[in-house]
C-alpha cells in the first residue's frame, strides 16, 4: 500500500493507459502535472486514498483488450508516431474549430456570452501549439533521434547548443503546463463541453470537437512528459 502511495500519477498511466480514466474521473492531472504521488494529490484534493486505489486496482485487475504498452517503443519511434497521429490532428483539427467558433460567437454570442471567451481560448491554443509543435519537430525530436541512432551504432553525440536535453524539456513542459490549463478553464467555461437546449449542430459538433481536442491533447502530453521525456534524459547518460 505504501509503495501505492508513494508512486507517481504518470507513472500509473505509463504502466496502463487505461488508469488514465480513473484519474480523470476524480479531477487529476495525469498529463502536465503527473509527477505528483498519490498521497499527494489525495491530500490535496480531499480524496480518500483508499477508493481511489481500489479504482485502479479494478482497472489494472482487468484483462486490458490490445492495450498499447507505449513504453515498450523505441524513441525515435515513439517520436515518428506523436508527429504524425498528434501533430498533425492538431493541425488538421485547429482551422476547422476556429472557423466553427468564430461562427459559433458572431450566432449565438448574443444569447450566449461565454462563446466569445472559449473563442478567445482556443485562439491562443491555436498559437502557442502550432509554436510549440514546430519547436519539438525541429530541434528536440531530432536530437532524440541522434542520439537514438547513435546508441544503435554504438557511438557518441556532442552536446547540443541547448546543453542538456533536459533544458528544452523544462520548457515544453512549462508550455504542456500552460496548455492544459487553458483547456480546463476552456471546460470550465462550457460547462465541460455540454450544448445548451437551443444549441443548433454546429454547436454541437464544435462542442463534441474541442471535448476530443482535449482527450487527444492529455495522450499527446502524457506520451511526451512521462514515457519520451524520461527516456529521453536517460538515452543521453548514454550517448553523450
Amino acid at each position: 500500500m505504501e509503495a501505492l502511495m508513494n508512486k507517481q500519477i504518470g507513472e500509473f498511466v505509463a504502466e496502463d493507459y487505461r488508469t488514465a480514466a480513473v484519474f480523470t474521473k476524480y479531477g487529476i492531472d495525469f498529463c502536465c502535472k503527473g509527477d505528483r504521488t498519490i498521497d499527494e494529490v489525495c491530500t490535496k484534493k480531499g480524496i480518500d486514498k483508499t477508493v481511489l486505489l481500489d479504482s485502479l486496482s479494478t482497472v489494472l485487475n482487468t484483462q486490458p483488450d490490445q492495450a498499447i504498452d507505449y513504453r515498450s517503443w523505441p524513441l525515435d519511434l515513439l517520436t515518428d508516431y506523436i508527429e504524425k497521429k498528434h501533430h498533425r490532428y492538431v493541425e488538421d483539427t485547429i482551422p476547422v474549430l476556429l472557423q466553427f467558433l468564430d461562427k459559433l460567437r458572431r450566432v449565438h454570442g448574443e444569447r450566449h456570452p461565454e462563446l466569445f471567451k472559449v473563442y478567445e481560448l482556443f485562439t491562443e491554443t491555436a498559437g502557442a501549439l502550432s509554436r510549440h509543435m514546430k519547436k519539438e519537430e525541429l530541434v528536440l525530436f531530432p536530437y532524440i533521434r541522434k542520439m537514438f541512432k547513435a546508441k544503435l551504432n554504438d557511438n557518441t553525440v556532442e552536446a547540443s547548443h541547448f546543453g542538456r536535453v533536459e533544458n528544452p524539456i523544462a520548457v515544453m513542459k512549462h508550455e504542456h503546463d500552460e496548455e492544459g490549463e487553458r483547456f480546463r478553464e476552456i471546460a470550465r467555461t462550457t460547462g465541460n463541453y455540454t450544448p445548451p437546449q437551443d444549441a443548433c449542430n454546429t454547436y454541437r459538433v464544435a462542442f463534441a470537437m474541442l471535448d476530443e481536442f482535449e482527450k487527444d491533447l492529455h495522450l499527446h502530453i502524457h506520451l511526451e512528459n512521462n514515457i519520451l521525456f524520461p527516456g529521453a534524459v536517460k538515452l543521453q547518460d548514454t550517448v553523450v
